[in-house]
């Protein structure tokens, strides 16, 4: 009887503990600011509270191609903002999803979109391989991209407000 008593407290004790320790490593993933104008903001959080973690999304992000991969593959940026995209490993043609039509991003084809005498909406397609392309998003949503050159490596781009 004594022995059960001492396994009850134990698994309460356990169990208390990892409540306890999962509560406590739990980072918060907003926090509510005021700006300069006196108007309450909910920002994003990186690990903790303190001035210095309180981030907003970037207006340009650069990404980097090493002949198998982007690094980082995920970026967020503000709406109007760009990404740079740079190869250290020759050349990429960066484009968006899906992989062979690229109509992701601006909903026509790669055939329409990088015919010679296009005018329309600007699209996530670099058109032709290179080392650096540079994109102007606009548009708010999560916008996945790939290399038209090695579909296996593939990101994405996340534009806020």
């Amino acid at each position: 009887m004594n022995n059960t008593w001492i396994w009850i407290v134990v698994a309460i004790v356990v169990i208390g503990g990892g409540y306890w320790w999962l509560q406590g490593s739990q980072a918060p993933t907003a926090v509510d600011a005021v700006d300069d104008a006196g108007v309450q903001q909910t920002m994003p959080v990186i690990g903790s509270t303190t001035p210095e973690a309180i981030v907003e999304a970037a207006l340009s992000a650069t990404v980097t191609y090493d002949g198998s991969s982007y690094s980082p593959a995920s970026v967020t940026i503000k709406q109007g903002g760009s990404v740079t995209f740079t190869s250290t490993a020759g050349d990429m043609w960066v484009a968006s999803a899906p992989h062979p039509e690229h109509t992701g991003y601006s909903g026509t084809s790669r055939s329409e979109h990088c015919a010679a005498g296009y005018t329309g909406a600007a699209p996530f397609d670099q058109c032709i391989a290179g080392t650096t392309y540079t994109f102007t998003f606009n548009k708010v949503g999560t916008w996945k991209y790939h290399n038209h050159s090695n579909s296996s490596a593939f990101g994405s781009v996340t534009v806020v407000q």
